[in-house]
């Protein structure tokens, strides 16, 4: 690795996967969307589990609610995991990837764009798809929904706290996919070749974000889906607040992170030339013992 310039196979490797994401979206994008479809129903499925511990654990007590929060962040740091060993396709990590290909002039902002519209359009369907099973089950029976109605709630109220609670909202939001996105960073830059430490690396990163109660997009999607499916939340506060969301996280992965390490590691030429892929180490999927991150 040049010394100077550490990350350029971090940006190598991302460039490969978004040859597949381009590959997908065009010939195969049936397949594509399924991939979504699959991340959504993950992040879905876990954001429940981690409302029915939070639930389960908060009755017994304040001391064993903040045993149970801990418990619950840390298993929802496993829908990334699978997300990853999967190659689903989750919007908020392929902010990072379109955003550095933007940048390196391998892809069009709008053909980006329409990337993410495909990924954004799975993962809510992967969503529903959980926002449904759960209507017609008892899963989330007992003080679960209400926790979740509480949570759904929650969310929507920085709205109409006026500006000061939609700037909490998108701080929120961009710090949310910060942590998701440097866990990526690690995962993708090469220098990591055990399956268990990049494990542990993402866990954590969903941990942060679970925990400090930041703003996911996909999440905060499938939860309104769950708890608008029994009528108790405002449909367009909603989609105000994802909105918000959408474009915090947007800030947190394709600028904070994408955008900011593709400069870092840029070794442009003098005449401003961005450099070409042969110009960067070898991709870390050449030596990735993990199926290809193509759905990140």
């Amino acid at each position: 690795m040049h010394p100077l310039f550490p990350g350029r196979t971090f940006i190598s490797t991302v460039l490969d996967a978004l040859d597949s994401k381009e590959e997908m979206t065009g010939k195969l994008r049936g397949k594509y969307l399924q991939r979504a479809v699959m991340a959504g129903f993950f992040v879905g499925l876990f954001f429940t589990t981690f409302f029915a511990i939070s639930a389960t654990f908060a009755v017994l007590g304040p001391q064993m609610a903040i045993a149970g929060k801990v418990l619950a962040a840390l298993t929802f740091g496993w829908a990334l995991v699978l997300i990853y060993y999967t190659n689903s396709e989750l919007l908020t990590s392929n902010m990072m990837v379109i955003s550095i290909g933007a940048y390196h002039k391998r892809i069009g902002w709008l053909h980006s764009f329409r990337i993410l519209g495909l990924c954004l359009l799975g993962n809510l369907v992967g969503g529903f798809i959980i926002a449904v099973l759960m209507r017609f089950s008892t899963i989330t029976g007992g003080n679960i929904l209400p926790t979740m109605t509480a949570a759904a709630l929650s969310k929507t109220d920085y709205l109409l706290q006026g500006l000061p609670g939609i700037a909490d909202l998108f701080v929120r939001a961009i710090l949310c996919n910060f942590c998701i996105n440097i866990g990526m960073l690690m995962v993708y830059n090469g220098k990591l070749i055990n399956d268990f430490t990049k494990c542990v690396i993402m866990v954590v990163a969903v941990f942060v974000f679970a925990y400090l109660g930041l703003e996911h997009s996909i999440a905060d999607s499938v939860l309104f889906l769950i708890v608008g499916l029994h009528g108790t939340l405002n449909p367009w506060l909603c989609i105000g607040t994802i909105i918000v969301v959408l474009l915090g996280n947007f800030v947190g992965g394709g600028i904070l992170i994408g955008m900011n390490f593709a400069v870092m590691n840029d070794m442009s030429r003098p005449n401003n030339k961005h450099p070409q892929v042969a110009d960067f180490d070898h991709s870390a999927l050449e030596t990735l013992e993990a199926p290809h991150p193509a759905g990140l």
